[in-house]
């Protein structure tokens, strides 16, 4: 799918899993494995889809998904599956290399969503994409520094602090604009200072919604994730984006459903729901 400059390329980084419970906060068991269905320890199954978008002169990945370099007891707890895909396999499909990348964009730093950005190499932690510029909300760093003892497990320092230390990482001071195409929606209801990447043109916007809409099945309002900080900002912000996405038919992308990659949103009699959902790009 072309829009803009930039043509856009989902990329796949593997799958894990997490309680079902903590995905979808107060919704009952009974409703959300109809479209979720859970192991014998209670865990739904995530995808870690990342999107790369490609012009002339740069090739830019939003997300770098779980990476590698995880022990075994980390695998055994999340249920890690990268057996067919990871982030570089999934570049070297499109014949690009780790060393092309011009640009990360993060929508936040919880590992699920940076653990790719570095690579554990001759026993130090360093950036996988050594010629990339990172970008990420300055006030999110400086939470994912200090967080809170309620999230502080999301946030694993050898995923992203190695970027600052190697002076790579750009810490945007509310910077909503990165080119003509490429805008930050900010969002602060799952963690403070996540953004949200829009990518627009006269004809089509696609918004990578990272973990304000996890799963396709997260589009009704009350579907809220257990591990948000502020589920009822995450409820404003999602009545927000649909207040647009609905109108102008945004292809809304969803990083974490297993099988859904986007859809579009449409407003029914019973609230929101999806209009017409995709496994690729439209078109």
């Amino acid at each position: 799918m072309k829009t803009g400059k930039y043509e856009l390329k989902i990329i796949e980084t593997g799958t894990f899993k997490l309680d079902g419970g903590a995905m979808f906060g107060i919704i009952p068991k009974p409703l959300w494995q109809m479209n979720n269905p859970a192991d014998e320890m209670n865990r739904v199954s995530l995808g870690a889809r990342c999107l790369l978008l490609i012009s002339e002169s740069k090739k830019i990945l939003i997300d770098t998904g779980l990476g590698s370099g995880w022990d075994e007891k980390f695998r055994r707890i999340y249920n890690v599956n990268q057996d067919e895909t990871t982030i570089i396999k999934s570049l070297d499909n499109y014949n690009i290399s780790p060393d092309q990348i011009t640009d990360v964009l993060l929508t936040h730093l919880h590992f699920d969503h940076t653990g790719g950005s570095t690579t554990l190499a001759d026993g130090k932690w360093v950036p996988t994409f050594k010629n990339a510029k990172y970008h990420v909300q300055k006030k999110h760093f400086e939470w994912a520094v200090n967080p809170s003892d309620r999230d502080k497990g999301s946030f694993i320092a050898n995923r992203f602090m190695p970027l600052h230390e190697e002076g790579v990482l750009d810490l945007m001071d509310n910077k909503l604009q990165f080119d003509d195409e490429i805008e930050f929606i900010l969002i602060n209801g799952h963690t403070f200072f996540q953004q949200m990447i829009k990518i627009s043109d006269s004809t089509n916007t696609i918004v990578y919604c990272g973990d304000l809409l996890p799963f396709s099945s997260h589009i009704p309002i009350p579907y809220v994730m257990g591990y948000d900080l502020q589920p009822l900002v995450t409820v404003q912000e999602k009545k927000d984006l649909y207040s647009k996405a609905v109108d102008e038919n945004w292809i809304l992308f969803f990083e974490h459903d297993p099988e859904i990659s986007m859809a579009t949103v449409m407003k029914t009699e019973k609230g929101f729901s999806a209009k017409e959902v995709f496994m690729e790009f439209p078109g």
